[in-house]
């Protein structure tokens, strides 16, 4: 069995045919079958077709620098690309990600990078899939084509020398804040203040696009968990585990905000034990940008009222008295329906 691989399809199409056919004694690779497709070349299988001259066999060497494909091949390697099959499992099962979606990625040397493949189910992940990314985003080794997405985390991975790993996945109870814009409200709960911080939100941009590197770019210093507008949630921390930790803790407060809002009433974390947090966070060496801010500063903000007395945006009334409605508070629609109903438990009342 010979193995065609992404380098032997660019040099395929390099020679401007625009058919290869292959027999059963060859192997295409995911990424070579996607260079083939995208420059147009229709893949056909053919029994009597010979094998294609740039075919290799699987103990030749893939492409890339003899010292990548030993970096590719190190126990440091190794090790990362099974955390990253492990923290794949846990990202599927937890239903973080749907199809093939989310990325998961770790440094392994300071401009050399382990990240997971595209069209792969996080569920499904093997180490032998893995791909080493440089820092321009150029894969250097593996067989099979790196995520799309890998420019974003490139934007945390820049501006940011602490940051290991990068997870990237959605999380449905994270995910409604995403489609609503909003961005979760803070002192609920103690862990998500230690361990994960403010949450930051980037306004939506297309996927693995350069713009999407320039949204992430100025937050990910100070933040290690971002929205990312109608998409989905992006984290960093110091090992591929702890970026998946910072991907749940978040997710975990956002469904118990959802859950909250479902009950009347509601308390938070007193502003005079806020410094108490934060001094706990600094302790653990956790990146925070409210270090430096006095108690009152902290608390400056009622996170009942950021969710409570958010008009809808996104309604579009149908008349003069909807558009009214539109723009009640949570408080006052709740009064209004009380009243209401104590109305017509009144008029039910025997006489």
């Amino acid at each position: 069995m010979k193995l065609f691989a992404q380098t032997d399809a660019e040099a395929f199409v390099k020679t401007g045919a625009k058919e290869f056919r292959y027999n059963r004694d060859v192997s295409i690779t995911p990424a070579a079958k996607d260079v083939l497709s995208e420059s147009g070349v229709k893949t056909i299988f053919d029994t009597a077709a010979p094998a294609p001259a740039a075919a290799v066999s699987p103990a030749a060497k893939p492409a890339g620098k003899a010292s990548d494909e030993a970096l590719f091949n190190s126990p440091e390697a190794r090790a990362i690309k099974d955390q990253i099959c492990d923290i794949g499992r846990r990202i599927w099962m937890r239903e973080y990600c749907d199809g093939n979606g989310g990325n998961i990625s770790c440094r392994l040397t300071p401009d050399r990078f382990i990240c997971t493949p595209t069209g792969v189910s996080k569920g499904f992940l093997k180490p032998d899939m893995m791909c080493m990314v440089d820092g321009e985003g150029n894969q250097v080794a593996g067989t099979w084509k790196r995520t799309s997405e890998f420019t974003t985390h490139l934007a945390i991975y820049n501006t940011t020398p602490a940051a290991i790993s990068v997870c990237h996945a959605h999380p449905c109870h994270a995910g409604a804040f995403v489609i609503k814009g909003l961005i979760p409200p803070p002192r609920l709960i103690p862990e998500l203040e230690v361990f994960v911080g403010q949450v930051a939100y980037a306004p939506y941009r297309t996927p693995g696009s350069p713009e999407m590197y320039e949204a992430i770019k100025p937050l990910a210093p100070q933040h290690q968990s971002i929205l990312m507008g109608n998409h989905g949630v992006i984290t960093w921390g110091n090992s591929v585990e702890d970026a998946y930790f910072k991907m749940e803790i978040t997710d975990a407060y956002c469904r118990t905000i959802i859950l909250a809002q479902s009950i009347p009433g509601g308390t938070s974390i007193p502003c005079e034990k806020m410094g108490d947090l934060m001094d706990i966070k600094k302790k653990l060496g956790l990146p925070d940008s409210r270090y430096d801010l006095k108690p009152a500063e902290l608390c400056e903000i009622d996170p009942w009222q950021t969710m409570k007395d958010r008009p809808c945006e996104c309604s579009s009334p149908a008349s003069a008295a909807a558009a009214a409605g539109a723009t009640m508070t949570n408080a006052e629609l709740e009064n209004t329906v009380q009243s209401l109903t104590e109305e017509i438990l009144k008029q039910l009342q025997p006489k």
